[in-house]
């Protein structure tokens, strides 16, 4: 329905000279029109601060990729997208995900958790901390909705930072924790949790890459992952199931370099795939290694 002014109105807005009961009418009309109207207070606004979503860009499929969260440095000729942490800027004129550590917490900031929110840490059933000891970080206790809803609170606010620095995306990290909690946690809370971070990166104009986890693909829709971050899919035979699910938007990192090859030989015609150095150092530092396909 398209909306056009009438000439000589009335106070009302409606046209002199009509019909009593015509003119009922077009004031039924002209209300609903006004309810409608793209002034309407009804309507979201994309820079709203009470939950409207702004727009959200997904990548290109297939395109050149590095992962920098270990350290950001100039992209090789080629990348058009890059990852990196939160604390780092976004390279300008790329495709920018912000990597984001929304399950477990980073190890230098274990202390002001432990301090601000202690109950926000998961623990055994002798009160203490469950570790993810590969990485030496204390698992984030999503276990209810009343502390899934108070972490999504804090994480909230560090995607709203990715968004305001200037990222297109985010990967929030470690979906696969519950896997470490010793049978504390289960998919359904990572899956809950994930979707709250979700909501809230879409609400500021992010897209959200799901990380790893295939187990968590079939609700892939249900959480809002728009896209995948697949570490060593090549290595455990798992980057078909990616691709199934998003197509050519996934971003994969191998780290040994058989596991590349045969990624590449695969998929390279169809995902993003790149080999890193297992702790993603930066171009100048020693044992830096990056390939792509």
């Amino acid at each position: 329905m398209i909306c056009a002014p009438l000439a000589h109105r009335s106070s009302v807005g409606l046209p002199l000279g009509l019909p009593f009961c015509l003119r009922l009418v077009l004031a039924a009309a002209l209300l609903l029109l006004a309810a409608c109207s793209p002034g309407s207070s009804s309507a979201p606004s994309a820079s709203s601060s009470d939950g409207g979503a702004r727009h959200v860009v997904r990548p290109t499929p297939n395109v050149g990729f590095d992962y920098q969260i270990g350290g950001a440095y100039r992209p090789p000729a080629g990348v058009r997208a890059v990852s990196r942490d939160r604390g780092a800027a976004p390279a300008k004129g790329l495709y920018n995900v912000c990597y984001v550590n929304a399950f477990q917490a980073q190890p230098d900031a274990l202390r002001r958790w432990q301090r601000d929110d202690p109950d926000l840490l998961l623990r055994d059933a002798h009160g203490k901390l469950v570790i993810d000891e590969d990485w030496d970080e204390a698992l984030f206790d999503i276990s209810t909705h009343a502390k899934r809803t108070r972490l999504a609170t804090i994480v909230g606010r560090w995607v709203d930072g990715c968004a305001d620095d200037g990222f297109q995306a985010v990967e929030p990290d470690n979906l696969d924790s519950y896997a470490r909690s010793h049978g504390l946690l289960d998919a359904a809370d990572a899956a809950a949790f994930a979707r709250l971070v979700a909501e809230r990166a879409h609400a500021a104009g992010l897209a959200v890459g799901q990380k790893n986890t295939t187990d968590l693909l079939p609700k892939r829709a249900a959480i809002g992952f728009d896209f995948a971050v697949a570490e060593e899919c090549g290595r455990y035979d798992e980057c078909g199931a990616y691709a199934a699910a998003y197509g050519g938007r996934v971003f994969a990192v191998e780290y040994r370099s058989a596991d590349f090859a045969r990624a590449c030989r695969a998929w390279g015609k169809r995902l993003s795939i790149v080999l890193r150095d297992m702790d993603v150092r930066p171009a100048e530092a020693k044992g830096y290694v990056r390939r792509a396909c």
